[in-house]
């Protein structure tokens, strides 16, 4: 067998990363190792959803009638569909605001199962490698292709690569050495100063916090039969208010409502990527902590009896506080990567933060096995990774904390246009495919090599 064109580091096994390894492991000559830190590949959190465009590209790896048997939802491609319900729900009574329909409609996953699929299709000669927190990785100054890039792990060890991929969520380390590296090369210096780099190390508070839980279907149907959120199987549910928000839909084969509620702080909202390297906002507190079923009550007191029939079947849940990464000025260094979340997380209004690191993995896959990218090359290939991709995921980050600021009802639009203008916003998500920013891509690559 002849030797890898190159080798591959992935630094994180979640949905980005893994995805990457599932892509490029359509390339037998390159060699693939991915580096995650728990003891096993896992995902945090309970639901994700997959639109049309992000949905089409796991297809395009083979991935779509797996994912599929893990949702009750049919799957319908190319007619408009009833995506999303928006309901006033800070009222006694509540209110019908808007039904948003989209070119094909969302698939909902549990994100426990969604990682499964990508981790059953990891192509055999890719190295797995698990308990391997990174602690940082050094580049070569000389810039020549020959010498490898040195992964160091808290464990003691050590590893080497031709290219290293971040994929290493919003605290990314890779991310934190990228912009260490980037503060003191001249080159770097003359787009942006070297606050502005490190600036973009420890994430920011965006101003949210989720409260989510899972729910039993029959424990909401024993006391409402007719209960909106069961209707979900078919389309979410958003049930909107001030300053905080509730979105449900099922999961796991229709058993299981995910609950996925929203406390919002205005200012916070409005400043979260402000762009001066001086202002940071940060959460006071734990991240991620368990909460009562009392604290889920407490927030989300007063809203519509929808609501309230939830909020009496919670058990308990999770609080997390929703942090970004700032808007990076570049996402690539000489042979190194960010990919996903380590490049830039976002909020979850639009369901748009797990299918944004799936198209990172697929084009950044693509260029990386195209025929003219060699080891001399990568950087090139990096460089048209980073003109395509970074621009298209900060939009939609920036499109994602605007979504949640309608859905707290803080942007003073009257209740007619809330709905459209969610629609109007998300609407990138069902009509346009990542086909064209694919082709653009090959193209950029193909005039540079």
């Amino acid at each position: 067998m002849s030797s890898p064109k190159f080798r591959v580091a992935i630094v994180g096994g979640g949905v980005g990363g893994v995805t990457l390894a599932v892509a490029l492991s359509k390339y037998p000559d390159i060699a693939v190792d991915v580096y995650e830190r728990a003891s096993q590949f896992a995902e945090v959190g309970a639901g994700v959803g997959l639109w049309p465009r992000p949905f089409k590209v796991l297809k395009k790896l083979g991935l779509g009638d797996a994912l599929l048997k893990k949702t009750p939802v049919p799957y319908i491609e190319d007619e408009y569909v009833t995506a999303m319900n928006f309901r006033r729900s800070d009222l006694e009574e509540g209110e019908y605001l808007y039904t948003m329909k989209s070119k094909g409609n969302m698939i909902q996953v549990h994100r426990a199962d969604f990682l499964s699929v990508l981790v059953d299709n990891i192509s055999p000669s890719v190295k797995t490698h698990m308990s391997k927190r990174i602690v940082s990785y050094t580049q070569p100054s000389s810039g020549n292709p020959s010498e490898p890039i040195t992964l160091t792990f808290y464990d003691g060890s050590t590893a080497t690569c031709d290219i290293l991929v971040g994929a290493d969520g919003v605290k990314s380390a890779i991310r934190r050495g990228m912009m260490q590296d980037l503060s003191r090369d001249p080159a770097a210096l003359e787009k942006c100063s070297a606050e502005e780099y490190l600036a973009c190390i420890e994430p920011v508070f965006s101003g949210t916090v989720s409260y989510r839980t899972l729910i039993q279907a029959d424990k909401i149907r024993a006391v409402d039969p007719n209960h909106r959120a069961l209707d979900g199987v078919w389309c979410p549910l958003q049930c909107l208010g001030e300053n905080r928000s509730v979105g449900t839909y099922p999961i796991s084969m229709g058993k299981t409502v995910n609950f996925s509620s929203m406390a919002l702080d205005k200012e916070l909202m409005a400043n979260a990527f402000n762009p001066d390297p001086s202002h940071r906002q940060t959460f006071d507190g734990e991240w991620v902590r368990h909460a009562s079923a009392k604290e889920f009550t407490e927030v989300f007191r007063g809203m519509e009896k929808d609501v309230q029939t939830l909020l009496d079947c919670i058990e308990e849940g999770n609080i997390w506080a929703v942090n970004l990464v700032r808007h990076l000025p570049v996402q690539v260094h000489g042979r190194v990567a960010l990919l996903g979340d380590a490049a830039h997380s976002m909020t979850p209004y639009q369901g748009s933060g797990a299918g944004q690191a799936v198209e990172d993995a697929y084009v950044l896959a693509t260029l990386l096995g195209h025929p003219g990218t060699t080891l001399a090359t990568v950087p090139r290939a990096l460089a048209v990774y980073d003109e395509v991709r970074r621009p298209f995921a900060i939009g939609i980050a920036d499109a994602s904390q605007e979504v949640g600021r309608i859905s707290g009802l803080q942007m003073d639009l009257p209740s007619s246009e809330i709905g459209p203008k969610i629609a109007e916003i998300t609407s990138w998500a069902w009509e346009t495919e990542i086909d064209g920013m694919l082709e653009d891509a090959k193209r950029m690559l193909e005039e540079r090599v």
